[in-house]
């Protein structure tokens, strides 16, 4: 990295307000909280700027657009500038973060930016006010699509801006699968065949805002009964839930699991490690999406003007080679190759020999169409339907699953198993109310009690037991 600025990281931030960071950091320190400077990162003396940035993005991304921007800032104004990454774990996380410190403090919380996660979270950002409205520069937004696949890549009034996207999708093991005299499953049903038991792999979306997507995916691609099929079968068949999207293509490639549902540059990155002839990812077809993987800027900015010169940064060509470009590529990543997908159109045509991955969205026959707006209204409800009656409930799960594998799978049952304990109407409903901790705890007991019912009726071969909507 340059001379020019260095890149700090700040674990578990927890409820300490991110405007009093010097003060936080030096308790952390005399705490033992770990207060990370990358090595060979630091400048002599303070930086003439600073951001704080809250993101969910690996360590290379944010190593790369931090040496990008001390660099183009350098270049623009002959400032250094230092860049603070708050790490509050997985997009769900982070969301539950934001809306706890902007309860406390309303005006704003000493973070500039949040970078990356999807875009379904910052509807809901929007949605809560919290986000500041900055225009790009016409020369930017020009070279950018206002929708692709029927999604819009950035708010109308610059409450957020699709950065790059990200699609979802299977990594599988090929050798795996050769070795269990199985083809490898392709479609997030066939994830979901008795056959695999055990050898699944699946995340917490409470944890995950990727795992989220993928399951929420699945309501949407198959409607919220089938849909709940394909989830409940898929959790059937995993040993263990991953906390964090990276973990599942690392546990596949390992031959851990012989597929797992996974966010694209994760599956792309052991893919390019590994070999293409042992790993694998695969779009299912009209099954899936890609999504714009955004940015904002945060309401109450403490540095608001070099906040907006570092949306405008990622937005435009210099930040987007960053994302698509090979290691080593003119204007592309130094050190880490990021494997994503640029919202500009233009680059692959202009730059084909730089493009990383193989892959152009642009040119994709797209049929399926996600409603982002619906994801978001329902996030926090999916995750805990799914944590109350999948996750947290698994071994009587699992015991449930066997003894419907034990007689040959009957439709009654499986239906029985898959059974919800909400309308989708009724979920929508409740996302109004979730952030009521009374309601969602009471809530929350109904959901377990109501799954570990249903498993146990299906133990005993009692499939005639109704559905209900818990009220």
């Amino acid at each position: 990295m340059s001379d020019t600025g260095k890149v700090t990281y700040v674990m578990q931030f927890g409820a300490m307000r991110a405007g009093r960071f010097w003060r936080t950091v030096l308790t952390s320190v005399l705490l033992c909280v770990p207060v990370v400077v990358m090595a060979g990162c630091s400048t002599a003396g303070k930086a003439d700027d600073e951001l704080v940035i809250l993101s969910p993005h690996w360590e290379g991304i944010q190593q790369e657009f931090e040496r990008g921007f001390a660099e183009y800032w350098k270049a623009k104004t002959g400032r250094s500038v230092d860049i603070t990454w708050l790490d509050q774990g997985g997009t769900s996380q982070i969301l539950r973060f934001i809306s706890s410190e902007y309860k406390n403090s309303p005006e704003g919380i000493g973070i500039d930016l949040m970078f990356g996660g999807g875009v379904d979270p910052y509807l809901k950002l929007v949605k809560d006010g919290v986000t500041h409205p900055f225009t790009l520069p016409d020369s930017v937004l020009a070279r950018i699509p206002a929708h692709f696949a029927g999604m819009p890549m950035y708010d109308s009034t610059g409450r957020w801006y699709g950065a790059t996207m990200s699609g979802f999708g299977i990594v599988f093991n090929k050798a795996v699968a050769r070795r269990l005299g199985r083809f490898a499953p392709l479609t997030w049903k066939e994830m979901g065949d008795p056959a695999w038991r055990g050898w699944i792999g699946a995340g917490d979306p409470r944890l995950s805002g990727s795992i989220h997507m993928a399951y929420e995916l699945m309501l949407q691609a198959y409607g919220w009964d089938e849909g709940w099929k394909a989830i409940t079968a898929i959790a059937a068949n995993t040993r263990s839930f991953a906390r964090g999207a990276a973990e599942i293509p690392l546990s596949v490639a390992r031959g851990d699991a012989v597929a797992g549902m996974c966010i694209d540059f994760y599956a792309w990155s052991e893919v390019t490690h590994v070999g293409s002839s042992e790993l694998s990812f695969v779009y299912p077809v009209n099954l899936t999406a890609v999504n714009p993987d955004a940015i904002c800027i945060l309401r109450g900015a403490p540095h608001l003007n070099l906040a907006k010169e570092f949306v405008t940064f990622v937005m435009s060509e210099p930040g987007q080679r960053l994302w698509a470009f090979k290691k080593g590529a003119p204007g592309g990543p130094v050190k880490n190759q990021l494997n994503r997908f640029t919202v500009m159109p233009d680059l692959y045509e202009r730059y084909p020999e730089h493009i990383a991955i193989d892959e152009n969205p642009f040119s994709w026959r797209i049929t399926f169409q996600y409603d982002s707006g619906l994801g978001s209204r329902r996030w926090s409800v999916v995750n805990d339907l799914i944590g109350a009656q999948l996750i947290d409930s698994h071994r009587e799960l699992e015991q449930a699953w066997e003894a419907l594998r034990q007689r040959g799978m009957p439709e009654e049952g499986l239906s029985l198993l898959a059974s919800q304990p909400v309308s989708p109407e009724h979920a929508l409903a409740l996302a109004e109310q979730w952030k009521d901790p009374a309601v969602r705890n009471a809530y929350l007991s109904q959901w377990t009690a109501f799954a570990r019912d249903k498993y146990r009726a299906v133990i005993r071969g009692e499939y005639g037991r109704n559905r209900h909507d818990t009220q």
